[in-house]
This record gives structure tokens, sequence and C-alpha cells, in this order.
């Protein structure tokens, strides 16, 4: 059998990420902050796109019905505006405007701004020109001045810690030991290197190590510079001149502590129930990681994604977050007088690339505040009863239910709750909050969710007292009385993911605490006798 060789034409169907889909399933996933950051790099790359300070988007959030956008392999891609508001929503356009209120034209406003002369209201009353920021102090294009670049900066742990010691010791050698120590402190305020370790890389002995290492245990913040907990917390009872034998015992046996083996510490410690409760309130009062203040960074507050708000018929309304979406606009008219002109063709086809990549973004971010909508709209719709009664009537739902649902991918349902947070008449949650694990009915009927289960633990936990703790065993037989069928195992683990401890250390810590209220709330005659 000779073997040849021929060219043969084959028709077939492959699923083909290009970067268009690859920056849109990327933008999905992103929480605001990312996406304001990502925005801003495209408004310093592409000339085109400019920041609106209008209406972004509300245009092209309503277009016709009939436009439908492209569909990807996990079904990103949004349905037609015939099918938006299909049955599978279980709600209608009317219920949709006036019921959730999800209409997005709300999403894409923004404040006008004022007009050079126009009045601008001032909190305090008074009428201000908005010509008045382009004053003496301000830049000459009547922007406002950038008040945060005259804000000090804040202070480090090693900054302040080193600006004591310079103060604290003239001598040289002291002060490179010092400065080596505290470039040896965590964030935490601990030293994380042994006091040998530093005296044989400087060539230092031992001693004036030590020396140089309790000046600057003595700075503030109290106890920095400690080796361990025992010796942080010992620095701050000394400061405070309260380290006195019987807690120099309680400091010393702080595993007991944690344990709440009250017994054994009244024992080591020889002091009754009221200095040992006095001794622990003091303990509770310090600072176990003195450095704390100082590291980190600032810290970035949570920003809802989507508002809940209760409509007047009962129903509830569902909202985009206007602050926190982007207000871009492709400049049309600058990318038509740049084609005119007298360009390149290197230069159009770099205008040409541009145009394509903001277009594609605008219409990215309008797909990514839909999708959010859609989830969010769909969540409200299944966890009514958690908004109206609370946690305790958590629904159990998962990824799966709600994409069936709304007609999308799992997926994208999965990317759309990542990071993205909504606001409620009951508090802030993280969109996966309200996905959790289902657990079955004792008697087989309508299951439980998971964080109602952890709720009704907490709450029997928190309505002890010292003759009804309760163990994990009876906690179940308990959840069961509620119709609730769950194992031993399961409520421990809830258990611990509450941060609660067992019941030999609940009943412990409530036999110590139980004597000293009772004598506190016994009338002032039989306290007398």
């Amino acid at each position: 059998m000779a073997l040849s060789a021929k060219l043969v034409m084959r028709q077939g169907q492959s699923l083909v990420l290009t970067p268009q889909l690859l920056q849109a399933i990327k933008l999905l996933q992103f929480s605001n902050f990312e996406l304001a950051a990502f925005v801003q790099e495209e408004l310093d790359r592409n000339p085109l796109l400019e920041r609106s300070e209008d209406q972004a988007g509300g245009e092209a959030i309503e277009r016709e019905a009939g436009e439908a956008p492209d569909r990807d392999a996990e079904g990103l891609g949004e349905p037609a505006e015939a099918d938006w508001h299909s049955d599978s929503l279980a709600v209608d356009q009317s219920s949709l405007e006036a019921g959730l209120g999800t209409e997005l034209s709300n999403a894409f406003e923004s404040d006008r701004a004022p007009t050079p002369g126009e009045p601008v209201a001032a909190a305090d009353g008074l009428n201000l020109s908005a010509t008045a920021w382009t004053g003496g102090t301000g830049p000459a294009d009547g922007e406002a001045p950038n008040l945060e670049a005259y804000v000090a900066a804040e202070l480090s742990l090693s900054a302040v810690l080193t600006e004591q010691l310079m103060l604290s010791s003239a001598d040289p050698s002291e002060r490179l030991i010092g400065r080596a120590l505290i470039d040896s402190i965590d964030e935490a305020g601990y030293l994380a290197a042994r006091t040998e370790d530093i005296a044989e890389q400087l060539g230092a002995p031992a001693e004036l190590v030590e020396r140089v290492l309790a000046r600057i245990q003595s700075f503030d913040p109290a106890g920095v510079g400690a080796r361990n907990l025992a010796e942080c917390l010992a620095i701050q009872l000394r400061q405070r001149d309260r380290y006195d034998p019987a807690m120099q015992m309680l400091v010393a046996h702080l595993p007991l502590l944690a344990r709440r083996d009250f017994v054994a510490l009244r024992r080591i410690c020889g002091v009754d129930d009221d200095d040992l409760a006095e001794m622990t309130r003091e303990i509770r009062r310090l600072e176990p990681k003195p450095g704390r203040a100082f590291g980190g960074g600032p810290i970035q507050p949570l920003v809802a994604d989507v508002i809940v708000r209760p409509a007047p018929d009962g129903s509830w309304r569902v909202e985009l977050n206007p602050d926190v979406l982007p207000r871009v606009l492709v400049n049309h008219v600058y990318a038509a007088e740049i084609a005119g002109g007298r360009a390149s063709d290197q230069d159009r086809t770099f205008l040409s690339n541009c145009l394509q990549s903001a277009n594609w973004l605008t219409k990215s971010l309008e797909q990514r505040a839909r999708t959010i909508l859609k989830v969010a709209s769909e969540i409200v719709r299944q966890q009514d009863a958690f908004l109206t009664r609370g946690v305790a009537f958590l629904r159990p739902i998962n990824l799966k239910a709600v994409a069936e649902a709304i007609g999308m991918h799992e997926s994208t349902v999965s990317r759309v709750t990542s990071n993205k947070y909504m606001a409620t008449p009951r508090g802030l949650f993280e969109m996966k909050y309200f996905f959790t694990a289902a657990i079955a009915a004792h008697d087989g009927g309508e299951t439980h969710s998971a964080e109602a289960v952890r709720h009704h633990i907490r709450r029997m936990i928190e309505d002890e007292t010292a003759q009804t703790v309760l163990s994990d065993d009876a906690l179940v037989a308990r959840l069961k009385a509620m119709n609730i069928d769950i194992a031993r195992r399961t409520v421990a683990k809830y258990r611990e993911s509450l941060r609660i401890p067992s019941s030999v250390e609940r009943r412990r810590e409530k036999a110590h605490v139980a004597p000293k209220q009772e004598k506190q709330n016994a009338p002032a005659s039989m306290v007398h006798v």
C-alpha cells in the first residue's frame, strides 16, 4: 500500500478566546477598586477615551431591544433584549422598573459639573462661585487645588522608633545597634531576629545589644520590641506599675488563661476569684500587637456595588451604585478630525486600533453593569425572606440555581459575585454570602441554609447560663427539635468557625464569672452580713 499526500478542506467549529473576550471576562471579575484602576490606565493610554462628567453609558444602556450582544463559550454574553425580561426571571418588565427598580439609567447618572460663575451650595449656607477655586493658591487652568499633596505622610513604626532612638542616645555605637534592632522589628511590633545573631553580625557585645533593646522596649508604643507575647504584656504592665508577683505568674501561664482554666490559675497565682477576675480584665486591656497602629497602610473601606432598598409596594428596589461605575465616553469627533487630516498610514492604523479598543471597552462596561444587576436582582428575589425577616430565614441557594434562573453560565455568576458587595437594609454583605450549603430537614421538608444554622447555634450559646451550658450533642438535639437534621461533627465545625470555645471551656468561664456577678447583684444588707 503506497502512501500519498493530498489536500483536504474540512469545516468545523472551535472556541477561541479573543483578547477582547478575555478583557470582558476580566472586567466582570474585577472589584470596583480594581475596575477604577484599570479604567484609569485605559484613559491614560487611549487618546480617544475621556471621562464623562455628565452621563456616561446611559445612551449605550438604553439600546434598542432587537440588538443582541455577542455570546461566549461560557454564556458570558447577555441574551437579546427581547428575552431580557423573560419568564425565567419570574418578573416582567413593569415589575423590574417599578418593583425591583432595575432600570439602568440610574447607574450612569452623575451630578453635572458647575459652570464658571454658577453658585455652588455650601454646607454652611454660603453661596460660593465655581470661579472661587481658581484663586491664588489654585492652578491656572481652573482645577481645584490638590489638597492631598499638603497632607502630612503617615509615619511608619520604624520612623517613630528611630526618632526616639536619636533623642535617647548620642552614642554612635548604640545608635548603630538600635537601627539594626529597629530594622528587625516586624509590623506587629515584635523583634523578629535573635539578639545573638545581631550581636554577631555587628561584632558588638551581647550585653550591649540587650541594653539597647531594653531602651527600645521603653519607647512608645508600649510593648514594642518584645520577643514574644508574654514579654510584650510584661513590658506594658511594668509601665502601668501592675507587674506584681501574682501578675507575673499569670503572664507566665498564658496557655492556662487561653483555656480558661481559672481553678489552676487561682492556685498558681495565689489569689481569690475577685483578684483573678480583675487581673484578667487588666490583661485584656493590653495591646497584643503594639505595632498595628502603624503597619499595613490605609484601610480601603468597602463600597457597595449594588444597593437594595424597600419599595413602597412592599417589593425591593435593586440599583447599581453610581459612585463606583466608571464614566467613560469615546470621542468620535476627535477621531474624525484626526482621520480627516493629513495622517500617515501608521497614524491611521494606530487611530483605528484605539477606536476599536475604546468601543469594546465601553461595550464591556455596559455588559458588566447589566450582568451584575441581573444576578443581584435574582439573588434579591430568592432571598426575600432574609431581607424581610433576618438571617434565620436565609435560603440555601447555589450558583447553578441562579445561573439557570437567569439563563447564564454558572462560571459567569461566580465571576459576578466575586469581590462584589450588596448594601441591604440588613447591612453590607458580599454577594457570595447569599450562597450557602443546604442542611436537610429532619422530617424531609424544606432544607435550611448553613448560615441560618450557624445563626441558631450562636443564639443558643448566647442564651446559656452557668447551669445550662450546652454541649455539641445538646445543640444537635435542640436543632433536631427545630427540624434541622445535622451531625455532631458539623455542629462542632460551625461552632469553631464562629470562634466559640467548647462547652468545657465555656463552663469554666461561666463558673468563674457567676460568683462575682451574684455578689454584685446581691442586696447591700446581705453583702454587709
